[in-house]
């Protein structure tokens, strides 16, 4: 019994000590950071739109700003909602241009 290999209850309760400092250090620093994610996300979400906005123009030779159901109904987007991931309001402007939507978000509080 005395060649016997593995590894010893002191051994892994260090690995597991270091373990759990490693996601006590971590945690908090994504946890800090998902408003700086939800926000790039939603950047990069209206510039999509923008982009699908600008391909309807093109094929359907219209300079008309489509809407977000316009869209859908082409195949340009997927859903109708004219909202981020993260729960933003949005709206195209006659421009073609995407923005938040101001008038929603007030009214709501945020």
């Amino acid at each position: 019994m005395k060649n016997q290999k593995g590894f010893t209850l002191i051994e892994m309760m260090i690995v597991l000590l270091v373990i759990s400092v490693l996601l006590i250090i971590t945690v908090p620093n994504i946890a800090r950071h998902s408003s700086n994610i939800n926000a790039k996300g939603c950047e990069g979400y209206m510039k999509m739109v923008e982009a699908q906005v600008q391909a309807y123009k093109i094929d359907n030779n219209n300079y008309k700003t489509p809407s977000f159901s316009e869209l859908v109904l082409g195949g340009y987007l997927k859903s109708a909602e004219p909202e981020c991931p993260d729960g933003t309001l949005i709206d195209i402007t006659d421009e073609g241009v995407v923005k938040v939507n101001v008038t929603e978000t007030t009214s709501t509080g945020e």
